[in-house]
C-alpha cells in the first residue's frame, strides 16, 4: 500500500503511527514509486472489513512530504502472552513487563519494567527486596493509573477503606513485528461494593531503536450509577515510581526536568507538555519521558512529580498544586454525568542518554503534531 506523509505544525523525530483502511484497500497492489520509501508495518483486522496498519513513521520536517510504500513484516519482534491472570510482553525474546492483576491489592499496574539488557526501570519495592530502596509509599507499584478521590473514595493508597480497581477482562492481547498491545478493562469498586466506574484501557508497546522504547497507555472510563465526581487532589493519576538510583534527591544522581526547563523539586505541581526523568540505572544513564496528549483534560497538565522518585502526571489538583492556597478548593473538580466517559492518553519513552540525547522534545512533536496520512 502506497501512503503520503505531510509533516504537522513541527519538526518530528520517527514515531508509530495506525491508520485504519478498508481491507480491500491493503490488498489493492500497486507498484511503488521509485521515491517511495519502503517500510515494513504490522496489520491486524479492525471490524467491519478494515484493518489497522501500523508503521513507524519517518521524522518529518514542518509541512514536508514523503511517499511510504508499506509491506507486511515477517518478524516476531513483540510477542504478547497470557501469563495465568496476567499478560506479559517480550521485546525480541526478552521479558520487558508483566500487566500484573492478581497481587493487587486494590489495582492492576505494569511490574516490572526491564529494558536496554533487562535493567529494572521502575521500583522494586513494595513487590520485591533489594538493597537501599525506600519503603515508603507502599501503594507506588510500577506504573499505573488512578485517583485519589472518586465520589469522595480515595482509589490511589493501600487499606481496608480505599476503593479499588478490579480487572475484569482481556478483549485483546496482540504481538507483531513492530508493537504489542494489551486491553484490559476493570470496574472501579468503592469499599461497600457499589460500583462508581469501568473503564477499558490500551497499552501499546513499540521497540523503536536499541535506544528507545515507547509505550502509550490511552484510558476511558464511564461513570456507573450515577455521576462520577473526580476531587482536586495531588493523590493521582497516570503515575510510574522510579528505580532508586534516578532519583533526583540524595541517595539517588538522577535529573526531574520539564519542558520549560524547570528541575527538580521547581517543576512540582506546574503545567508542562512533558517531563523526563533520568539518572544511573545498572552502570549508564537511563530514563523516561512521560508525555500529555494535547486532547487530554486541561492540557497541558499539572504534575504530582517527586525528586524522591515518584512520577506522575495529575489534571485535577489545581489547589493542592497552589502553594499560596488562592486556588479554590474545587478547582480541579471534574464530573462525568452517569453513562458518559472521558479519555486520557499518555506516552512513556524509556530512552537511553539524557533528555539532549534522546531528542524528548522531537519525540513529544511526533506524538503531539503527527503527520497526515493519505492513501495514493
Amino acid at each position: 500500500m502506497i501512503v503520503k506523509l505531510t509533516g504537522g505544525g513541527a519538526d518530528t523525530t520517527a514515531s508509530p503511527l495506525s491508520i485504519t483502511v478498508a481491507e480491500s484497500a491493503w490488498k489493492k497492489r500497486q507498484k511503488a514509486p521509485a521515491d517511495a520509501l519502503a517500510l515494513p508495518c504490522q496489520v491486524e483486522p479492525a471490524g467491519r472489513g478494515n484493518v489497522r496498519v501500523t508503521f513507524i513513521a519517518p521524522g518529518l520536517k514542518r509541512g514536508e512530504t514523503k511517499l511510504v510504500a508499506l509491506s507486511a513484516g515477517r518478524a516476531k519482534t513483540v510477542r504478547v502472552e497470557r501469563r495465568g491472570k496476567n499478560a506479559e510482553v517480550f521485546l525480541g525474546g526478552q521479558f520487558f513487563t508483566r500487566y500484573e492483576t492478581a497481587l493487587g491489592p486494590n489495582k492492576p499496574y505494569l511490574y516490572p519494567i526491564q529494558a536496554f539488557g533487562g535493567k529494572h526501570l521502575t521500583r522494586r519495592w513494595p513487590l520485591e527486596e533489594a538493597p537501599g530502596e525506600e519503603k515508603d509509599h507502599p501503594h507506588h507499584r510500577g506504573l499505573w493509573f488512578t485517583h485519589g478521590e472518586m465520589n469522595g473514595v480515595d482509589f490511589w493508597t493501600e487499606g481496608a477503606k480505599a476503593g479499588k480497581t478490579v480487572h475484569t477482562n482481556f478483549p485483546e492481547l496482540t504481538g507483531g513485528p513492530l508493537q504489542g498491545r494489551i486491553i484490559a478493562e476493570a470496574d472501579w469498586v468503592a469499599p461497600d461494593g457499589k460500583r462508581v466506574a469501568k473503564d477499558r484501557r490500551t497499552i501499546a508497546v513499540t521497540p523503536l531503536t536499541d535506544n528507545l522504547i515507547l509505550l502509550d497507555f490511552a484510558i476511558t472510563i464511564t461513570a456507573e450509577g450515577g455521576p462520577l465526581h473526580w476531587g482536586d487532589t495531588k493523590e493521582g493519576t497516570f503515575a510510574i515510581r522510579v528505580p532508586e538510583s534516578m532519583r533526583a534527591d540524595k541517595p539517588g544522581q538522577g535529573t526531574l526536568i520539564n519542558a520549560e526547563g524547570l528541575s527538580g523539586a521547581a517543576l512540582w505541581g506546574k503545567k508542562s507538555p512533558w517531563n523526563d526523568y533520568f539518572g544511573p540505572v545498572g552502570g549508564e544513564v537511563l530514563g523516561m519521558a512521560i508525555f500529555d496528549h494535547p486532547e487530554n483534560l486541561r492540557y497541558p497538565t499539572t504534575w504530582h512529580s517527586r525528586t524522591y522518585g515518584l512520577f506522575a502526571a495529575n489534571p485535577f489538583g489545581l489547589h493542592d498544586f497552589d502553594s499560596t492556597k488562592k486556588t479554590p478548593k474545587s478547582a480541579g473538580d471534574l464530573v462525568t454525568p452517569e453513562g458518559q466517559s472521558v479519555t486520557f492518553r499518555y506516552r512513556l519513552a524509556l530512552h537511553r542518554g539524557d533528555t539532549r540525547a534522546a531528542d524528548i522534545p522531537g519525540l513529544f512533536a511526533a506524538w503531539a503534531t503527527p503527520p497526515t496520512v493519505e492513501t495514493v
